[in-house]
């Protein structure tokens, strides 16, 4: 499984930037062209007052990527792999799996510019950053899950990609990406406090721009209820891959 996992998501790279001439430099070049644009609008022109800005825009533009980026492609895992998806024997539960992979390739290929981010802002990287690969770890977990969700919906209704879109940008706006959530009046927290993204944004904020450990109370409840949805959605999927091979 380990052997297929990694041909299937090296095809994955190769067929996205096929005769592409930057190729996987585009998934860079996104990330930093989002970071110049909300620098120069809550940076400069309506400034957020927010210490070291770029390392915290950052952060949060590229966790808030690869999660919007796994569930966006995640939606077409099955409809757009029927090929494999009806051929005999294969393992279908993979393929949300190969998606959500390919696009923490991305954001891992990225991090290098934010640790340098944080190394020319701050001056140094603290021993925080050993809690780094647990926050990974569990936005993984969160990101499959949901991917499981998606795609198997996606397949019997093909409006799952569009009302996955309108989901996600309310959801942009409710994720402390350009804003501190700190500096919202409390009766108005709430929404956040219920969207599983602000705990990561904060946790790698916390890790990289403040330079301490994250608040391993919320990343325990968030662990288990993502291992809890997990557990759910492949159910779901795996009742429903039967089906695939008619409806795709």
């Amino acid at each position: 499984m380990r052997d297929l996992l990694f041909e299937l998501v090296a095809r994955d790279m190769k067929l996205r930037y096929k005769r592409s001439v930057l190729g996987i430099v585009w998934s860079l070049l996104n990330p930093l062209a989002q970071l110049v644009v909300f620098y120069f609008v809550f940076g400069l022109m309506l400034p957020m007052n927010i210490t070291h800005y770029a390392s915290f825009l950052l952060t949060g533009v590229l966790s808030w990527n690869w999660f919007q980026s796994s569930l966006v492609f995640a939606t077409g895992a099955i409809v757009d792999n029927r090929e494999l998806v009806r051929r005999p024997g294969f393992p279908v539960a993979v393929l949300p799996i190969v998606t959500v992979t390919a696009h923490l390739v991305h954001f891992v290929l990225a991090l290098p510019i934010l640790l340098l981010c944080v190394f020319l802002e701050l001056g140094s990287v603290g021993v925080s950053m050993t809690a780094l690969p647990i926050v990974i770890v569990l936005q993984f977990l969160l990101t499959l899950s949901l991917a499981y969700a998606v795609a198997t919906f996606h397949v019997p209704f093909r409006d799952t990609q569009y009302l996955l879109g309108v989901l996600l940008q309310l959801l942009f706006f409710l994720t402390p990406i350009f804003y501190d959530a700190s500096g919202i009046p409390e009766r108005y927290r709430w929404p956040l406090s219920l969207n599983p993204m602000t705990y990561l944004v904060d946790a790698y904020r916390a890790i990289l721009v403040a330079g301490r450990f994250p608040d391993w109370r919320a990343l325990c409840v968030l662990g288990v209820c993502s291992m809890g949805l997990l557990l759910l959605t492949y159910t779901l999927f795996m009742r429903a891959r039967y089906r695939f091979v008619e409806d795709v």
